[in-house]
């Protein structure tokens, strides 16, 4: 019988094989398309999933630069430019990798740790035994396994199968237009990479700029063709079944921007995509007995502002060490279920923040009134830092004890000064385990009961006034205040009880 069965090969159910496999567990990962899909998705990673992939090591391999990743100078916001330079604490990380790239060195790192990935094998239907979920495939085939994640995307089969519904909202107001193109060099800014459209201004590089007519983007891709996007809110629905054309794109930039720009098409194969209306929608449960949902099979949301992979990954990782310690034995009761009571208020916090944005950027002269008023708030540290704590996921705090001020929320980017010398955080948790760091010695005598799945690791702790610091394989702080007891009671309710 197989472990875990995860259907999808997407970014999430990559990342979740990984995790699965870190923790001594074998998943087999079923993928519909026979061959890695071409057409561009994501950008880029926004928020803290970057330090997470340096934390597994997946950073250097992404960025090819081996030191660790630095906080964004600025960002955005419905169209706002987030001036981040302005905060003492900036949380605001990116990475600037396609979708493809991220899911080539997921796929490579899945090969490394040996987990079984099988493409042009689709999932069809399921069913459920007290023991065990059978699968079926369109070919006909049928595997067994303890427990089936399904990672495979908004339209997911796995989540209809299962009978969990996916309440939400679906509107057909807006439509959105994508394409890979080239400009002229005249119309290219040369001190800021903007587009120079006569007659308008500068549309600035890697932002959403609206106009009372629309919202237009321009990302000038170092080494990749760029791409020009636009939004629009038609009087008239739009339908998606008649394929786009370039022509159709400079219309829509002319009416946003109110002057024409000479689009051209890319060299060789480009992008051309329109998308009407918008999806928001979190699935009623995360589990249904031995099913789960992770990413977009969980939630989808606007794309603006880029939080896709920051949720899902994250949600990968979360589900990751407690799936794992579910089929290893050990796992404390209810452990998995803390996977959905942990990670859908963090859904529900993007939800919020994209439906925002998207009513920040919608046309009209009263939204132009609220932004004038918005624009004059964002010029407040304190609030830039919230908004950027939101769009990052910085101001996560999982349920724990609220004594103590470091338990739930993400770990600090520790140093350890010890007999290994001086290590970063990032370094001691590419493994995924649980790990204690103590700078007394005292705290590694109370979790000695717990060394076949606790590690620990002593000496001087720099960025953090804590004596020591318990951490979670996803990198959040199981404990860091209290006594012995508390210390005790964290490692059980955790990681279960001692062997």
């Amino acid at each position: 019988m197989i472990d875990v069965l995860i259907v999808g090969a997407g970014p999430n159910g990559l990342m979740l094989a990984c995790e699965l496999a870190l923790a001594g567990v074998h998943p087999v990962v079923l993928e519909r398309h026979p061959t890695p899909g071409r057409e561009p998705r994501a950008n880029g990673l926004v928020g803290q999933v970057v330090r997470l992939l340096d934390r597994r090591g997946l950073h250097a391999r992404l960025s090819g630069d081996s030191n660790p990743p630095s906080p964004q100078p600025a960002f955005t916001f419905g169209a706002f430019p987030l001036d981040l330079t302005m905060l003492t604490d900036n949380p605001h990380y990116a990475l600037g990798v396609p979708q493809a790239q991220l899911e080539a060195a997921l796929t490579a790192r899945a090969a490394e740790l040996g987990v079984d990935l099988r493409r042009g094998h689709e999932v069809v239907d399921l069913r459920q035994r007290p023991d065990a979920v059978e699968v079926h495939l369109a070919d006909g085939t049928r595997l067994t396994s303890r427990f089936l994640v399904g990672a495979d995307g908004g339209r997911s089969r796995v989540r209809r199968t299962a009978g969990i519904d996916f309440p939400g909202v679906t509107n057909d107001r807006s439509v959105s237009r994508t394409a890979t193109v080239t400009v002229p060099a005249s119309f290219l800014d040369p001190e800021t990479g903007g587009l120079l459209a006569p007659g308008y201004g500068i549309v600035p590089p890697f932002q959403h700029t609206r106009t009372p007519r629309g919202l237009i983007a321009w990302a000038p891709f170092p080494g990749r063709p760029a791409l020009v996007s636009t939004t629009e809110w038609p009087d008239a629905p739009t339908s998606d079944e008649t394929p786009m054309s370039l022509a159709e794109l400079r219309a829509s930039v002319s009416r946003v921007l109110g002057v024409d720009v000479p689009l051209g098409p890319p060299e060789g194969a480009g992008l051309l995509r329109r998308l009407t209306g918008r999806n928001t929608r979190i699935a009623a449960r995360y589990r249904a007995g031995r099913v789960l949902l992770v990413g977009d099979a969980a939630h989808v949301h606007p794309a603006i502002g880029g939080p896709g992979l920051n949720l899902g990954l994250q949600d990968a990782v979360n589900l990751g060490w407690k799936l794992a310690a579910t089929v290893r034995g050990w796992a404390p009761e209810g452990l998995l279920d803390t996977y959905e009571t942990e990670r859908r208020p963090v859904a529900e916090r993007v939800v919020m923040s994209t439906e925002a944005q998207s009513a920040l950027i919608g046309p009209g002269e009263e939204i132009t009134g609220l932004r004038e008023l918005f624009g004059e708030l964002l010029g407040i540290p304190e609030v830039t830092g919230h908004i950027a704590a939101l769009m990052s996921g910085a101001d996560i705090r999982y349920p724990a004890d609220p004594a103590d001020p470091m338990a739930g929320r993400s770990a600090p980017d520790v140093v350890v000064h010890g007999d290994r010398g001086v290590v970063r955080l990032a370094e001691l948790t590419r493994g995924a385990r649980p790990l204690l760091l103590d700078s007394t010695g005292d705290w590694a005598e109370v979790a000695a009961p717990w060394r076949d799945r606790v590690d620990v690791v002593t000496g001087h702790l720099e960025g953090t006034t804590a004596t020591g610091v318990l951490v979670r394989p996803d990198c959040y702080v199981a404990w860091s205040a209290g006594d012995a007891d508390t210390l005790r009671a964290a490692l059980t309710r955790h990681f279960g009880r001692p062997l």
